[in-house]
């Protein structure tokens, strides 16, 4: 670990405080034990001011550089859409900072591999926000799958269904995450990411990946509709549907675990009871997530920092979930190059 690291605070700067870091991440920075939120940066000043104001943060810039060579920040955390993850993240890298990145780590894996060699060469630990690895349903069912509730896990099966806001809108009204060249696709890089990266950490490594992705409404440019199959490490295969412009009728959320004696089935964004059906019968359980729902890994990440703990969700880790969504829609951007 780069021995700039080595504080008793972790001084962060946050660069892009949009709507994510407002109550998802961004208070957990000051929250934290050993944690102050010392610097952030809009490329809009007054909204950046404004922020600063809000959340009683000292310091605010409209230019990454100036916070990243800010020498009371220590830390970075970078919250801007995926074209400028890996820009951020190499400089402040080479700034010998420590960075904290939202997911997806970036817009492709290739760019994952270069902010993966950066952090290489300067010794500068990188972690990126898939929080989902600390939450306690998602932490729970882990635990029952390795005490056996369900025996041998064999198959997992995802569900994510949604209705498709753009239909009413025109391009310059979309969000940034239905434009590949900011995105790196579309809304299944932003969500089936924290899907399959949890399936990384419960089942391991994911390879022999396939897909098939497509444009069925033609709304955006994006893929909205992809289907894929892998298999783990574990031995543990797997199933997934995306789509993004169904009817509200058809909204699903689901990831259905199946074992060798029993199924758990959890929702991934929808706050809902894991069910848990085996042996003994049908379980429901409930859980709470924190009000600011990074928190937990924001703590992990700072206790690593001052060398007490490890962080579950790291640079490797969110590299191999790159890797996956490229090669699940890659078939698709060869032929609408």
């Amino acid at each position: 670990m780069n021995t700039k690291s080595k504080q008793k605070s972790i001084n962060w700067g946050i660069i892009g405080v949009g709507n994510v870091t407002e109550v998802k991440s961004g208070p957990a920075f000051y929250k934290v034990e050993n944690s102050k939120l010392v610097a952030v940066m809009r490329r809009n000043e007054e909204k950046a001011q404004d922020y600063a104001r809000r959340h009683n943060v000292p310091k605010w810039y409209s230019n990454g550089s100036a916070l990243i060579n800010d020498p009371e920040v220590n830390a970075v955390y970078i919250a801007t859409p995926p074209d400028t993850h890996a820009l951020y993240a190499i400089e402040a890298l080479k700034a010998g900072k420590p960075v904290y990145v939202e997911k997806p780590m970036a817009r492709n894996y290739a760019e994952c591999l270069e902010m993966l060699k950066v952090s290489e060469e300067t010794n500068t630990p990188l972690w990126v926000a898939y929080y989902r690895r600390t939450l306690p349903a998602f932490l729970r069912v882990k635990e029952l799958i390795e005490t056996g509730s369900i025996g041998k896990p064999l198959m997992v099966n995802i569900k994510l269904y949604k209705q498709a806001a753009e239909a009413n809108q025109k391009p310059e009204e979309m969000r940034w995450h239905v434009f590949p060249e900011i995105a790196g696709g579309g809304y299944f890089f932003d969500l089936a990411s924290h899907q399959l990266d949890y399936l990384d950490f419960v089942f391991g490594k994911i390879s022999g990946v396939k897909g098939q992705a497509v444009n069925q409404a033609g709304l955006y440019p994006a893929e909205d509709t992809v289907t894929g199959t892998w298999k783990h490490e574990s031995g543990v295969v797997g199933t997934g549907s995306w789509c993004f412009v169904v009817d509200e009728k058809s909204v699903e959320d689901y990831i259905q675990i199946v074992g060798e004696k029993g199924e758990i089935c959890l929702p991934c964004f929808t706050h809902g009871d894991v069910i848990v059906k085996n042996q003994k019968g049908t379980e429901k359980l409930s859980f709470n997530n924190p009000q600011h729902i990074s928190q937990n890994l924001v703590k992990q990440v700072v206790n690593e920092l001052l060398e007490n703990g490890k962080c579950v969700s790291t640079g490797e880790s969110a590299a191999r979930t790159s890797l996956v969504l490229d090669e699940m829609v890659k078939d698709y951007y060869i032929k609408n190059q």
